[in-house]
C-alpha cells in the first residue's frame, strides 16, 4: 500500500516546480506586464476620474 502511494508522490513531484527560480517565457512574462498595467490603471485612474 505504501508502495503506490511512494509512486504516486515521485511521478507528480517531477510534474511540478515552485521555485522562484524558474525559467518564465515570453507569454507569462507579457501577461504579468499587463497585469501590473491593469492594476496600476485601476490604482491611479479610477480616483483620477472621480476627482
Amino acid at each position: 500500500m505504501s508502495d503506490d502511494h511512494d509512486s504516486q508522490d515521485s511521478e507528480y513531484a517531477t510534474e511540478r516546480t515552485t521555485a522562484p527560480q524558474s525559467d518564465y517565457t515570453n507569454r507569462e512574462v507579457a501577461v504579468g506586464t499587463v497585469v501590473a498595467a491593469v492594476g496600476v490603471g485601476i490604482t491611479f485612474g479610477v480616483p483620477l476620474l472621480l476627482a
